[in-house]
């Protein structure tokens, strides 16, 4: 799959594919950056487990991070790993025939 930026450049798009959560420090930088919802905030408890945020609960929350809410928006801009501060995020290509 090829693209070309608008005055007909090559360009190839690295989509996001993950998000570490053990380096992720929840800062939402990255959410803020990208208007497809491709990331959202979710909260781990005290059992590890992903649990979604809501005031009546935050004395329960460990740590805050960012997880994959919608991969297929992704557009491949690169935007969200310019602003990481951690680097917690793996890009990749489409993959050939996708």
């Amino acid at each position: 799959m090829s693209f070309a930026t608008r005055d007909g450049r090559g360009w190839m798009p690295d989509y996001l594919v993950s998000i570490d959560s053990g380096k992720c420090i929840g800062c939402g930088r990255c959410f803020k950056v990208c208007g497809r919802h491709v990331m959202i905030l979710k909260g781990i408890n005290e059992e590890g487990d992903l649990v979604e945020l809501d005031s009546d609960e935050d004395d329960e929350i460990e740590k805050k991070i960012m997880v994959m809410n919608d991969e297929g928006a992704c557009i491949g801009c690169g935007a969200c790993a310019r602003v990481c501060p951690t680097n917690c995020q793996t890009h990749a290509p489409a993959a050939e025939g996708a």
